[in-house]
């Protein structure tokens, strides 16, 4: 007796599981824990009653151009640019040795979360015009900052890699 396939409008099989799961992980969208150790290694903090001088220092010996002001739980309570930091001074309304990182700190900060996907939060950066935004846990702790040439290096490498897997099964090597 001959075993007929089932009716199959498409006209194409279906996948193997395993075929099908390696699709599902190619085509995964990236979460910002990607690269949750770039952003771990990009945090800066000071307390919320440091000088900016501190502030200062930290920002002149880093590549990446803000500081998070935390309180003594390392909850984030706001930021420190540098564009604020130099604006601040420029104008006379800080000094140096004298002013606190809370008394020039933006307290309205934008942040994300590790689950978050990161094609979704590089957009939100785009729009905003923004260059970092905070890494932040479920208690608003500080646990690093995303730099948009990160996040935009992650997604180039996911996207070369997707382009191989492609490149791999057209030229009959599979997934790999």
């Amino acid at each position: 007796m001959n075993a007929q396939a089932p009716f199959n409008p498409g006209g194409t099989l279906p996948e193997s599981p395993p075929v099908a799961a390696a699709e599902t992980r190619a085509v995964a969208p990236l979460l910002v824990s990607g690269i949750e150790a770039i952003a771990r290694s990009r945090l800066l903090t000071v307390a919320a009653d440091a000088l900016l001088g501190e502030v200062a220092a930290l920002l002149s010996s880093a590549q990446i151009s803000v500081v998070v002001v935390c309180d003594s739980s390392g909850t984030a309570l706001g930021a420190v640019t540098e564009t604020t930091l130099v604006r601040r001074l420029g104008l006379g309304q800080a000094d140096f040795f004298t002013t606190q990182a809370r008394d020039v700190m933006t307290p309205d900060f934008t942040a994300c979360a590790l689950e978050d996907q990161l094609s979704d939060v590089l957009a939100m950066m785009h729009a905003r015009g923004l260059i970092h935004v905070l890494l932040l846990d479920a208690d608003r702790h500080a646990i690093g900052v995303l730099n948009a040439r990160d996040g935009l290096r992650a997604l180039l490498a996911a996207g070369n890699h997707e382009e191989t897997l492609l490149r791999n099964y057209v030229m009959g090597i599979g997934y790999q």
